[in-house]
């Protein structure tokens, strides 16, 4: 007989603290989105619960305040929700974008940039700025 993974973890006494907990993290989660604005409904979301306070996540520290304005009406109408809230915490992480650019790569000159910048140095009196305009020239794109 094939039994789902809740079977096991509900009988070990670690494990079933760890599930009781995820099931009130995703029962304020569902609360949290029904009863806040519109607006911050995908821009904030609830990410624990510890000694009666929710600690929410917001995307930026524009929603993040004006969640903490109206900290004490959200509180109330989680409470109502069946669980005793006494605070919300609220904290800024920025949701990571897949298709964001993790690191930068550095681009080369093309060949006419090249040129331009070598002319710019040959005007230049000897110095570190035209030494330094001169190396900036010998670049080629996609090389140093």
């Amino acid at each position: 007989m094939i039994q789902n993974p809740e079977h096991f973890l509900e009988r070990d006494g670690g494990s079933a603290q760890v599930l009781a907990h995820a099931r009130l993290l995703h029962k304020l989660a569902r609360r949290f989105e029904a009863v806040a604005p519109l607006a911050f409904r995908q821009a904030a979301r609830v990410a624990n619960f510890r000694l009666g306070v929710v600690v929410i996540l917001a995307e930026n520290g524009a929603v993040a305040a004006k969640i903490r304005q109206m900290s004490q009406r959200l509180c109330d109408e989680l409470s109502r929700g069946g669980t005793q809230c006494s605070g919300i915490e609220v904290k800024v992480q920025p949701r990571q974008s897949p298709f964001q650019s993790r690191s930068s790569l550095p681009k080369g000159l093309s060949g006419a940039a090249c040129d331009r910048v070598g002319a710019l140095a040959a005007g230049l009196p000897p110095g570190p700025l035209r030494e330094a305009l001169a190396r900036l020239a010998q670049r080629r794109q996609g090389g140093s």
